[in-house]
């Protein structure tokens, strides 16, 4: 069993390039990576779609729930990069960023589109809305 399974939204250009960076970084095999829209996420049926939908999940190896940053860092944490997120997390900047990350998921499409040109991806494949 992976330490850190990731539940994401695969039609987000910037959320599928994330995942793709940390599978390529994971060397031990640590974290398992799930499309919220793909028939696998079918098998967790504990993990509300809509909410997933709306910020990040991931379930540790002890079955508890992590969201938003806390799922970013404990990943890049695993693959041995934590400290690029740690000061995320420290109480001082923990409250500003966790409410930045919300306004980041909910925009993810279009601030997508602003960094890669594309805004949407299906079946893996991103395109221009």
């Amino acid at each position: 069993m992976s330490e850190l399974t990731i539940f994401y939204d695969g039609t987000c250009p910037l959320c599928v390039k994330e995942m793709a960076a940390l599978t390529r970084k994971d060397k031990k095999g640590s974290i398992k990576t799930v499309d919220i829209y793909s028939e696998e996420f079918a098998r967790y049926p504990n993990i509300d779609p809509n909410k997933a939908n709306t910020i990040l999940h991931a379930l540790n190896k002890d079955g508890d729930l992590l969201l938003g940053l806390d799922v970013t860092h404990k990943a890049w944490q695993l693959v041995g990069m934590g400290w690029l997120y740690a000061p995320l997390r420290w109480p001082v900047l923990r409250p500003v960023a966790d409410k930045l990350y919300l306004v980041f998921a909910k925009n993810r499409y279009r601030i997508s589109y602003w960094l890669t040109g594309k805004s949407r991806c299906e079946s893996g494949v991103c395109r221009r809305d």
